[in-house]
């Protein structure tokens, strides 16, 4: 995959400018903040398909009243470990920000938090939300439903999302695991980047409306679908409906918000839906505190064994070394710190644009910041 890049960019100078474009479009300055950061740590963890490509959409939505710039989520069920919320249609990292810290909060005081959430949008990241519960000593979970273009297995239409899953988990000397991963073959924002950069996309990603394979990641714009992770059945696409299917409950049916096909749109090119079963798009977030279920340090030492092992295993021939879930992200941010974040020339015509039509200066061309 070979995209165009000119100039590698600081944290600041990205922050700086998305705050910008954001409170142009009525988002309070802190809940501005918090999506430049979520934005931007895609960017830093080397998953663009989540980073600045989103400000598009996110932008575009808050413009057409799709979404509510200045929403304050709602608590609307709540128990001793529990909290179902209301996000009141407000952007979906701002939401998902909050939901998290509820859930570390009760674990705080019952072992386990648990949030489910309804009436929300596309959030990001879902590692950037279970990474949160690090800082606490605890065991974080995050998932989503999202745009409905996948196809269950034997379907031909898109009826759920990508329906990714995070967990991130806490070692005492060793760096923290964090598996972040999507549900389907490939992510809906890389088949995006793809379409915007004018390439193929490999075959066992895509169908088209009658169910056959493509290489086109414009089919998604025409009625396509992604595979379910696995691709076809053959080699486990069940597995992967199975996992999103999960998720679809756990973030819909038990919040109350939109499950499957009904998921309203988190870009601006699907059309919007009536007669929806429930509010919004859906997450669930989880925090456990490591004490609840053993000594803490006993777990911190056991989880540092665990990963050494897998870091020992032997290597496959022609593999250097066994990677431990989180550690190309981990080693793409430290890169990143170092030498600035690549920007695609797509992303910044992109947001070049959004710079001309809400008046702000548009500065990712004066260099690194």
């Amino acid at each position: 995959m070979l995209f165009l890049i000119k100039k590698m960019y600081g944290e600041i100078i990205l922050s700086k400018l998305v705050t910008s474009l954001l409170r142009k479009c009525g988002v309070p300055a802190s809940d501005a903040v918090i999506v430049a950061d979520v934005l931007i740590a895609a960017e830093l963890r080397g998953i663009p398909s989540h980073g600045l490509l989103r400000l598009y959409d996110y932008i575009e939505m808050l413009r057409k009243g799709r979404i509510k710039p200045d929403a304050n989520p709602k608590l609307i069920h709540e128990s001793p470990s529990t909290v179902t919320l209301d996000g009141n249609n407000g952007l979906g990292p701002v939401v998902a920000h909050y939901a998290m810290k509820l859930a570390i909060q009760k674990a705080e005081t019952a072992g386990t938090g648990w949030v489910a959430v309804q009436n929300s949008n596309h959030f990001g990241i879902a590692g950037y939300y279970a990474m949160q519960a690090l800082a606490h000593n605890m065991i974080g979970i995050c998932m989503t439903n999202a745009n409905p273009l996948v196809a269950p297995t034997f379907s031909s239409a898109g009826l759920m999302g990508t329906n990714p899953l995070a967990v991130a988990i806490p070692a005492a000397s060793e760096l923290p695991v964090v598996a972040d991963f999507a549900t389907a073959a490939i992510a809906r924002g890389k088949v995006d980047l793809l379409h915007k950069n004018g390439l193929p996309i490999d075959a066992g990603f895509l169908q088209d409306t009658q169910g056959n394979s493509s290489t086109d990641p414009g089919i998604l714009t025409r009625g396509g679908s992604i595979l379910p992770l696995g691709g076809s059945r053959k080699f486990g696409s069940h597995k992967g409906y199975c996992m999103a299917a999960a998720i679809d409950i756990f973030s819909a049916i038990l919040s109350g918000a939109n499950f499957g096909p009904f998921v309203p749109p988190s870009v601006s090119w699907l059309p919007l839906k009536d007669n929806l079963p429930g509010k919004g798009t859906g997450h669930f977030f989880g925090a456990m505190r490591i004490d609840a279920f053993r000594p803490a340090d006993d777990f911190l030492e056991s989880m540092d064994l665990w990963i050494r092992t897998f870091k020992n295993a032997p290597p496959a021939a022609g593999q250097e070394r066994v990677l431990i879930p989180g550690d190309p992200e981990r080693e793409a941010e430290q890169r990143h710190r170092k030498t600035g974040i690549p920007i695609q020339d797509k992303v910044k015509e992109q947001i070049r644009s959004l710079c001309n039509d809400l008046e702000v200066p548009y500065s990712l061309d004066s260099g690194t910041g």
